[in-house]
């Protein structure tokens, strides 16, 4: 069982899950694959649509990987007051553990104001380290 990390910024909850996936690990060639789950809540009162998003994926030497792009999975969804979306998606590492944090960059749809939803720092531990690092 993964532990939920959550985090609240105006008005938008992000809620994260890890599990790290053995059957598409090959710890013998440094890979470590994971797969996360991640919910986003309109806890306002205006549409807002998540247009972008910023990741750093930190392995466990403390090496940083920044991926950004246009949305999530292919989509900018568009999220009325009440509504949620959720995805899955997935990240390889070379290291047995590691953590990802990022931001999701949003537009109110009414006004147009644009701002950023902290993503919250999560860890990725696998059963091929010694004990919880994060």
């Amino acid at each position: 069982m993964s532990d939920t990390y959550s985090a609240t910024t105006h008005h938008i909850r992000v809620s994260v899950r890890s599990f790290f996936l053995a059957d598409q690990s090959r710890p013998e060639e440094a890979r470590f694959m994971w797969a996360y789950h991640v919910r986003i809540e309109n806890l306002g009162r205006e549409p807002v649509q998540l247009l972008r998003r910023t990741w750093n994926i930190t392995d466990a030497h403390g090496r940083t990987q920044t991926v950004k792009g246009a949305g999530v999975i292919g989509q900018q969804p568009v999220l009325e007051p009440g509504e949620s979306f959720e995805y899955t998606s997935g990240t390889p590492l070379e290291t047995p553990s590691g953590f990802m944090v990022g931001v999701y960059h949003m537009a109110a749809t009414d006004s147009g104001e644009a701002f950023d939803v902290a993503i919250p720092a999560f860890s990725l531990d696998s059963p091929h380290q010694d004990g919880r690092l994060h």
